[in-house]
């Protein structure tokens, strides 16, 4: 299983601890990647293929991921410009060493960065409002809140400041997104998901890797995703498995003590894998013990058609509790020498 690799724009809904286990999953020689949520894009990372066609409706995090992917051939510049402005601000950096004093560590032992920051942190909160630099727009990503990009209804960024530094992990971040993306064909979009795909001609082995909005997730992320659109994304993955085009879905059907029903109805014609996701929520610092995560694909099926002849051969009769009992049934009645296709395949 390969390592963790992390975007550098920890962003909500990241998937970088459970895409080891994904990828696993996704299948081999890609041609043309796309993918309709992107997000802070931890999952991209992870991907060999020969083009990235990346999507999100969210013009700001595309903006971002343009803006430092310009800087893949040029990594220190990026990073001069940044540290110039945390010292501008006068914002902690354990990385460079720019660390918060030891009296206020003692007094706000477990927000201390918060304290420190604050009035800083909303300095560069107000210039980034008024000129839209959007280096600094990073930052406030970096310094804000849980990560996370939230403007109000004037356009202005809102967020407060977060209890977060620029450490070691951001840098390292930065460069591995930078060495990965510099050598990459890509192209972002900020579709409509339901458009980003619908209008794509896509060829033979390509393949889309969607991950929405969880319905019974309460973050802010997620918090104007209906039950009208967890159907209207299923109808999308009908209609990609007409067109044979391989998917793979990231989704939860239980989450403290909520079921997301219209999942658990839709994934039952398709091959649903297991994923372990029994890690802390950054949100309010449980472990989802409870909960159920899950991968979702149309592709992989010639396994389930190779137990399906295994079966028939050892003369046994279907399980209603197996998987595949619905082709079990199809193929019992098609009255049909298994045992012949089966060694001749």
């Amino acid at each position: 299983m390969k390592n963790k690799i992390r975007s550098p724009f920890f962003y909500v809904g990241d998937k970088y601890k459970i895409m080891p286990q994904i990828i696993e999953l996704f299948p081999s020689n890609i041609r043309n990647y796309y993918e309709a949520f992107l997000g802070g894009g931890s999952s991209v990372l992870y991907v060999e293929a020969e083009k990235y066609l990346l999507n999100d409706n969210n013009k700001n995090i595309i903006d971002l991921h343009k803006y430092i992917s310009s800087y893949s051939k040029k990594k220190e510049v990026l990073l001069d410009k940044l540290f110039e402005l945390i010292k501008k601000y006068q914002l902690s950096c354990s990385y460079l060493g720019l660390t918060v004093p030891e009296d206020l560590k003692k007094k706000y032992v477990k927000t201390y960065y918060s304290k420190f920051n604050k009035e800083n942190y909303s300095k560069l909160k107000n210039d980034y409002n008024e000129d839209k630099d959007i280096s600094k727009l990073y930052l406030l990503l970096i310094y804000g809140f849980n990560h996370m990009i939230r403007f109000n209804r004037n356009g202005d960024f809102n967020l407060p400041v977060g209890n977060v530094d620029f450490n070691k992990n951001v840098y390292e971040a930065i460069l591995n997104y930078l060495s990965f993306v510099e050598d990459k064909k890509i192209e972002y979009s900020t579709k409509d998901y339901v458009d980003f795909i619908k209008e794509t001609n896509f060829k033979e082995r390509d393949f889309i890797y969607l991950d929405p909005p969880y319905l019974i997730s309460n973050s802010e992320y997620n918090k104007n995703w209906t039950s009208e659109d967890e159907v209207r994304l299923y109808d999308l993955l009908d209609f990609l498995n007409e067109k044979n085009v391989y998917f793979g879905l990231s989704n939860m059907t239980d989450h403290k003590g909520n079921s997301n029903e219209i999942l658990k109805k839709r994934m039952k014609k398709y091959i649903v894998h297991e994923i372990e996701s029994n890690y802390i929520s950054r949100f309010d610092n449980t472990v989802k013990k409870n909960s159920r995560e899950v991968y979702v694909t149309n592709y992989g099926k010639e396994k389930r058609w190779e137990k399906a002849f295994i079966f028939f051969n050892n003369n046994e009769k279907p399980r209603k509790d197996f998987t595949i009992c619905w082709l079990y049934k199809r193929l019992w009645r098609a009255n049909i020498n298994w045992r012949t296709n089966y060694e001749n395949s």
